[in-house]
């Protein structure tokens, strides 16, 4: 949207743009489909066919590639990518000169709009000419208006959405002769609100007599179907056949819009850095291939010499002719590959030695006595990749232990043809370290800790039970285990320690939970990883990095402050269990000890945190805890 305005230094009258949203938030809260709240409109962000790039297709700046997340969403979530370009960043628009043909359209939504003085409903289409604008706000003809006879209208706040990402304007007319054999057809509709804003106090009434409370929208006997619409996509693709229940949605509402995202750091898959390396040129790859295999070879030895000299022209080979075939390769999960990397992989040499800015991620591993961490590893470069790859409305979904989105409600797409996603980097540094997996397996066997975790447990399936739909208990994922519980609490309260010394504040620093099955093998994973970064910059000063050789330090003055909270003896003897508050996926946590800005916890929201099982607090046995006293005094 955009509105006319003066140029300061010309005079002349121009386009100004009527508000602005960060490259990054349209991987999120404002991607597309999802409705924002302008200076003086209400708009949809469109899908990903009316994203315009005007001529920058080819500039490498636009294109993110991610070979590891690029096969994760074709294999777990079936989106078709194209072989190259699959991820972008999203366009950039222009101050200066607004035009449809440049960055992303946004729709105008929802269409039905609320007279400021006398609340009749009024559409914009079905109105013609009596709703009019001046480039900034619609105005509408009112008995109760100014001198001129109008009056201003502002978008009305409610539309109708359903559990499978659709949206359409609320069937105002339909829902206000609720009950009735049919509605009239000519009555003027207006909506009043009362004092409180609150549902029971807002009512649509009808001309004809007919009045409906706002409240009766959720109530079990009012049944409202979807249309199926999806307006941010094209008009032939916009209708969709579904027999959902059509929900009241406030616009601004949370729950309006939840963003499916994968992330993944830019590590070398040890079992796949010869597919890697091929990745990109799958193109000229295949043309090659279906020329025969001596053409495929000569292309490899003199396109790509080095790798056949390092991994030989036979395994090469084989690499390519599956990539020509589009066979895909077995791929751990994304975290799995990047603990590999982070525990094996990275060089173990001494603290001085120089960094390699060349390579998206420079890591090693160096000594330490911190109380039972088995591994410290400073990561001096790193690179994040996030792509959405949908959205969901009313509920979000859930994510299991490799960060990988758990689908169990349905995906609304970004676009009619998904051959691309849209993506973002993230540069910074972090540091990760790893329990002692001897000193976690005998603590997982403790009875106090069977005995929290069935508590645990219970209040995970309840949780779950009272907010799936219709009491479905197959949606319920599964429990995410003790070792989980202890890393992620682990890994708040480090966050809290370390952000007094790093130069960073604690809402700048983000964790990644390693835990679960590493492979087939039966091992376990057991780190944390603390990192920042800034989506678009290149990088960061250090200052995380250097206190990862202090970890010692940060881990016990975390300890000891875990020990007590504001909020004790209610905070650390609570329980799942029987709990009249809600609060069933905690444990002892509360804002005065364990909870963090949302920004930086690992997908979970501040929830499936137990602080009694990192240190011994109040009104929990002293066995519950992984360190003891001795640990950190």
């Amino acid at each position: 949207m955009a509105r006319i305005g003066r140029s300061r230094k010309t005079g002349k009258a121009e386009r100004k743009p009527d508000g602005q949203v960060r490259q990054s938030q349209l991987l999120s809260t404002y991607g597309a489909g999802a409705m924002i709240d302008l200076v003086q409109h209400a708009v949809l962000v469109q899908g990903l066919d009316s994203w315009s790039y005007r001529g920058t297709e080819r500039d490498d700046g636009v294109f993110v590639e991610e070979p590891r997340l690029k096969d994760k969403l074709q294999e777990k979530y079936r989106i078709r990518l194209e072989d190259e370009h699959y991820f972008r960043r999203p366009p950039a628009g222009t101050d200066d000169e607004p035009h449809p043909g440049l960055g992303i359209r946004a729709l105008e939504f929802p269409a039905n709009f609320v007279c400021q003085a006398c609340r009749r409903l009024l559409h914009r289409r079905d109105l013609g000419d009596a709703v009019t604008s001046d480039g900034r706000r619609y105005h509408a003809r009112c008995d109760k208006g100014d001198k001129s006879g109008r009056n201003t209208v502002v978008p009305v706040r409610f539309v109708g959405a359903c559990r499978r990402g659709h949206l359409q304007e609320f069937p105002w007319r339909f829902f206000a002769h609720f009950g009735r054999e049919s509605p009239c057809e000519h009555g003027q509709l207006s909506l009043h609100e009362g004092i409180s804003g609150d549902f029971n106090d807002i009512r649509v009434r009808c001309t004809c007599g007919a009045s409906q409370r706002l409240a009766d929208a959720r109530a079990e006997h009012v049944k409202l179907t979807c249309d199926g619409r999806r307006p941010w996509l094209p008009p032939e693709v916009d209708l969709e056949k579904c027999e959902e229940k059509l929900h009241l949605l406030v616009r601004t509402a949370s729950n309006g819009y939840f963003a499916l995202q994968l992330s993944a750091l830019s590590v070398e898959d040890p079992d796949n850095v010869i597919r890697d390396a091929l990745t990109g040129d799958e193109v000229r790859i295949r043309k090659r291939f279906e020329k025969g295999g001596d053409r495929l070879a000569n292309f490899l030895e003199d396109d790509h010499e080095e790798l056949v000299e390092k991994h030989g022209m036979e395994a090469v080979l084989a690499q390519a002719q599956l990539l020509a075939q589009g066979i895909s390769v077995q791929r751990p999960g994304i975290r799995s590959g990047e603990y590999l990397q982070l525990t094996t992989h990275a060089e173990a040499i001494g603290s001085d030695a120089p960094v390699d800015e060349s390579k998206p991620f420079v890591a090693r591993r160096v000594a330490t006595d911190a109380p039972k961490v088995s591994t410290v590893t400073l990561v001096h470069r790193l690179r994040e990749v996030i792509v959405q790859f949908g959205f969901t409305r009313l509920e979000p979904s859930s994510a299991d232990l490799q960060g990988e989105v758990d689908l169990g409600v349905t995906r609304a797409p970004l676009g009619a043809i998904e051959d691309w996603l849209p993506a973002a980097t993230l540069q910074g540094e972090g540091v990760f370290f790893e329990l002692d997996q001897a000193a976690m397996a005998e603590w997982g066997q403790r009875p106090a800790v069977l005995a929290r975790q069935q508590e645990l447990a219970a209040g995970w399936t309840k949780w779950h039970e009272d907010r799936s739909r219709g009491g479905d208990t197959k949606k319920i994922p599964p429990f995410l285990g003790m070792r989980f519980y202890l890393l992620h609490s682990l890994s708040h309260l480090l966050i809290n320690s370390i952000a007094m010394e790093c130069g960073y504040s604690a809402s700048a620093i983000k964790e990644r939970i390693y835990c679960g099955p590493l492979d087939e093998g039966g091992r376990e994973m057991s780190g944390i990883l603390l990192y920042t970064g800034t989506v678009g910059s290149e990088g960061t000063l250090g200052g995380l990095v250097q206190q990862g050789e202090r970890l010692t330090h940060h881990l016990r003055r975390a300890l000891q402050t875990g020990q007590l909270c504001s909020n004790d003896p209610i905070c650390g003897a609570h329980t799942p269990k029987d709990d009249p508050t809600d609060r069933l996926l905690e444990g002892a946590a509360c804002h005065g000890c364990l909870l963090i800005a949302e920004t930086s916890c690992d997908k979970r929201f501040n929830r499936s945190l137990d602080r009694a099982l990192v240190v011994p607090v109040i009104g929990q046995p002293a066995g519950l805890s992984f360190f003891a006293r001795e640990d950190f005094e």
